[in-house]
């Protein structure tokens, strides 16, 4: 385990590959850690510097008081990658990951050299649904979202096996002052007349059953940002880096294959 001070902040990162090596940078969902990851890492490329991170008020990352903002939580990347000293860095974000990713291209351009937005968009629902939900969880934990979201998260295949108790376990886990705070910044972000301005490539990745940010979502998004490619994984859910980590590789390897990055 390893703490990197970020824009005034610790932030717990795995860091592994080469040093030197083509940086690709992974950024979690909401009220996942960094192990969100885990079941792609061994099918990408060898040579990869492969750096995932929990952002504030998830994981073992700080969790300093909120509400937070897109904004902040990009300028949390960006410090990790300048701490690093990364360079044309690869941004893989699922979910607030995406949108992180989206305002980091738009705030700090030189530092990426492509982008993938992953089961995100540029607006995630509505400003009523993340206060009903901030409501709920204030009023009676993380666990009274737990299981509606384990079914958007994942397809009906998935959440017949034992390995769904993890990921409700790690959401349940999570610091709901920092979930809370996340979910604040996620109601506030609109980058929808923003992301047009992108000169990046771009790559938007849907699960066909995400009932969290729908493939007709993800893919309306993708048609703001000039040149960027759609790919859809059918079956797959909200994480499909979790319950289709192979067709998700294929996607993210012939895109960093397509962007010189492997």
């Amino acid at each position: 385990m390893q703490i990197i001070e970020a824009n005034g902040i610790g932030l717990h990162v795995a860091d592994q590959g080469p040093k030197d090596g083509p940086a690709v940078v992974f950024a979690n969902s909401l009220g996942t850690d960094l192990r969100l990851w885990d079941r792609l890492l061994p099918l990408l490329p060898a040579g990869l510097r492969l750096v995932r991170y929990d952002k504030r008020g998830h994981g073992l990352s700080a969790n300093p008081a909120g509400p937070y903002t897109i904004d902040q939580l990009a300028d949390d990347a960006a410090g990790l990658i300048g701490a690093l000293a990364l360079r044309d860095v690869v941004f893989v974000g699922l979910s607030i990951g995406g949108l992180i990713g989206q305002a980091l291209a738009l705030k700090h351009p030189g530092l990426l050299g492509a982008l993938v937005v992953s089961n995100s968009a540029a607006r995630i629902g509505t400003s009523q649904m993340w206060t009903d939900r901030i409501n709920a969880i204030q009023e009676f934990g993380l666990q009274v979202v737990a299981a509606p979201t384990m079914e958007r998260w994942f397809s009906p295949a998935y959440r017949s096996t034992p390995d769904l108790a993890l990921w409700q376990r790690m959401l349940e886990r999570q610091p709901a002052d920092g979930y809370i705070a996340c979910c604040q910044a996620i109601a506030a972000a609109d980058l929808r007349r923003q992301v047009g301005a992108l000169k990046l490539p771009v790559q938007m990745i849907a699960g066909s059953l995400d009932g969290s940010t729908p493939p007709e979502l993800v893919r309306a998004s993708g048609q703001l940002i000039p040149g960027a490619a759609y790919a859809e994984i059918d079956g797959a859910g909200h994480l499909p880096c979790v319950e289709a980590a192979p067709q998700y590789a294929a996607i993210l390897n012939a895109f960093l294959k397509e962007v010189g990055h492997a």
